[in-house]
């Protein structure tokens, strides 16, 4: 017998690093209507299942078989595998991979968090995402931040590593595997745009609760706080881990997303 399904999770009981995501989702996924959301790169479900014990079914599409494992056991564990599908497949090929899930251009919100930085083609991914997304729904959006891994390498003691990320080269070209992308809010908004898709304003995610760490004592509900008070506002969002926009397809947009991409690029 499946265990009991949990109780729907509350805003307190998220981590605070990621609370200025949940912030500016909430307005759509707490309305009480099931939607039908994509989780591009979902991995193991730090999202997906919070989403599924709220109601919605989420289908998260990853290349990871190991994730996906971890994602079943993890729905399992919270009474919501009936509503989590796993899908094995690229970013960039969508439109293969979801035929299965119910078609293209059928989901209500697409969430795309902490992927443009290890993509082969971030631009390509953004319009995959946009061919897929419902005319008029939004897709959720999170990349680490250029200038929040300068202050990161330069407080941990690495001053060259930061001054190379400042002019965005490997702070480690030695090592094997090609760097992570950073993104700065023009580019990650250029990104956005050129995809076809209507950017809304950015925020800044983990603004203080990555400096802080787990160790300072700090009470985690205050922090969460902090970080949405802080989240929409310059200077502190400059400064944050990493980036988050919600961006709408338009309502007009045609077949595969991209209509209206002209007029949406950055001037």
């Amino acid at each position: 017998m499946p265990p009991p399904a949990a109780a729907a999770p509350t805003a307190e009981q998220f981590p605070a690093r990621t609370a200025a995501i949940w912030a500016a989702l909430d307005p759509l996924v707490a309305a009480g209507r099931p939607l039908q959301v994509l989780d591009v790169g979902g991995g193991s479900g730090i999202f997906a299942v919070p989403l599924a014990e709220l109601g919605h079914q989420v289908t998260v599409v990853d290349t990871s078989a190991d994730a996906l494992a971890t994602l079943a056991r993890r729905a399992g564990n919270a009474g919501v595998a009936d509503r989590v599908r796993a899908l094995q497949g690229d970013a960039d090929r969508l439109g293969g991979v979801l035929p299965a899930a119910g078609g293209t251009g059928s989901f209500d919100l697409v969430l795309c968090h902490f992927l443009l930085e290890v993509v082969d083609d971030p631009h390509r991914t953004l319009q995959e995402i946009a061919g897929v997304l419902r005319p008029g729904a939004p897709v959720s959006v999170a990349g680490a931040n250029r200038a929040g891994a300068v202050l990161a390498r330069a407080l941990s003691g690495h001053p060259v590593e930061a001054r190379a990320l400042i002019d965005d080269r490997d702070p480690a070209p030695g090592r094997a595997r090609p760097a992570r992308r950073r993104f700065t809010p023009d580019e990650l908004l250029g990104l956005v745009r050129a995809a076809g898709l209507q950017p809304g304003p950015w925020r800044g995610v983990s603004v203080v609760a990555d400096l802080l760490g787990a160790s300072s004592g700090a009470d985690p509900a205050a922090v969460r706080r902090l970080e949405v008070a802080l989240a929409e506002s310059s200077p502190y969002r400059d400064v944050a881990t990493a980036l988050h926009v919600l961006a709408t397809r338009p309502a007009d947009a045609g077949p595969d997303g991209a209509a209206g991409a002209a007029a949406l690029a950055p001037e």
